[in-house]
């Protein structure tokens, strides 16, 4: 009878490490956030966990998915949690064990070693459905089981938090930010660190700290894909990314209007400068559905095909159209209930181009082709 408790005991743990943190996304047991596991001789078991913060966000959430991992385990009784909070020693652990002992924080994207897929979307003008597209490819790709993350770099028109449904705020562990997870997918955002809808008034330096800090301070983990929702036009945000993550690869969202088209080469030409790819052109709104079949082209047609054609010819490597993105009034409901369409109406016609453009990017590997190596012609 004395083995019982310690058998029990050894399966409760089992059963702890696969419990995984929300916003760390990492086993508790490997996290050192399982303080203690004792078990009675009725069976009962009282398990001990470490927050990292004493405020942290999620410490219902870790109780209840403690609690429940407890209750499957054949043989136990009645399941007590208790909380307590790690010390200052525990916290410096755990950020060295994620992050490493590196003094200056570091940008994971810009070291040479890096396999995540980065992608920079970009518009040349407002309004064209940019943050949209963003929110619900980032979704296609998490519901593929990809690691996906999101950085809203549009300071001053920020928006992904709202559509992807999350008014949670980042946590921080010492130095290091522990960003909201929505939909599977990991999001940081200024309006997370600002009250209410309060606007940003920045210049560029300030732009560019900010967007250094999200990318290096903030703990990503192991990501398969970033994306990032770049303002209109070809900024201060746009140059900071091309300096910050050089690997970064430019994805030019447009309307069929062939007088946005005509901006948004100008945002796909500024990887010329940058040196950087261009991985292809979304066209959004590209068609109204109407009820007797008939698609009524709003704003116009032909926009995304002249500038994947233009970019093209402009930077001397394939620059193709992935998807021309119809009307659809579900999207915009969708972006305001906090739910992407592609995960709300997946087979609507809208959700399928979507997740039809999230699939080609995802199965996308890693490589040289079409890419500037940032060579000049020896002078003579």
């Amino acid at each position: 009878m004395s083995e019982r408790p310690n058998e029990t005991e050894a399966a409760v743990r089992a059963a702890l490490a696969k419990v995984i943190d929300p916003e760390l996304r990492r086993p508790i047991t490997e996290l050192g956030m399982v303080k203690s596991v004792t078990v009675a001789a009725d069976g009962g078991v009282h398990v001990e966990v470490y927050l990292t913060t004493a405020a942290c966000p999620k410490k219902t959430e870790i109780s209840e998915r403690v609690a429940a991992a407890v209750a499957d385990v054949p043989g136990t009784g009645a399941v007590k949690v208790s909380l307590d909070v790690m010390s200052d020693e525990q916290r410096t652990e755990l950020r060295k064990q994620l992050r490493g002992d590196a003094r200056e924080p570091v940008i994971p994207f810009a070291q040479p070693g890096s396999l995540t897929r980065v992608y920079a979307v970009a518009s040349g003008k407002g309004g064209v459905g940019k943050s949209s597209v963003t929110v619900n490819l980032a979704a296609a790709m998490a519901a593929r089981g990809l690691s996906v993350g999101v950085l809203d770099a549009d300071i001053y028109g920020h928006s992904v938090p709202r559509m992807m449904g999350t008014t949670d705020r980042p946590t921080q562990v010492e130095s290091m930010i522990l960003p909201p997870v929505a939909h599977d997918v990991r999001i940081i955002s200024i309006a997370m660190f600002t009250q209410g809808n309060t606007p940003v008034v920045w210049r560029g330096p300030m732009l560019h700290r900010a967007l250094q800090q999200f990318l290096s301070d903030v703990y990503w983990g192991d990501l398969d894909v970033l994306l990032l929702d770049l303002p209109p036009g070809t900024g201060d945000v746009a140059i900071s990314v091309a300096q910050l993550i050089p690997s970064a690869e430019i994805l030019v969202v447009t309307t069929p209007q062939l007088a946005a088209a005509e901006v948004a080469e100008r945002a796909g030409a500024i990887a010329l400068q940058t040196r950087q790819r261009i991985v292809g052109v979304v066209e959004n709104m590209s068609g109204l559905v109407l009820p007797d079949g008939t698609t009524m082209q709003v704003f116009g047609e032909g926009g995304g095909r002249q500038v994947a054609e233009r970019l093209t010819t402009a930077v001397g490597a394939d620059v193709p159209l992935l998807g021309q993105v119809p009307l659809d009034p579900a999207l915009v409901s969708a972006g305001d209930s906090g739910v992407p369409l592609v995960l709300s109406a997946p087979d609507s016609a809208a959700g399928k181009e979507l997740r039809n453009i999230a699939d080609t990017l995802s199965a996308r590997k890693r490589g040289l082709a079409g890419m500037s190596l940032g060579l000049d012609p020896a002078g003579r």
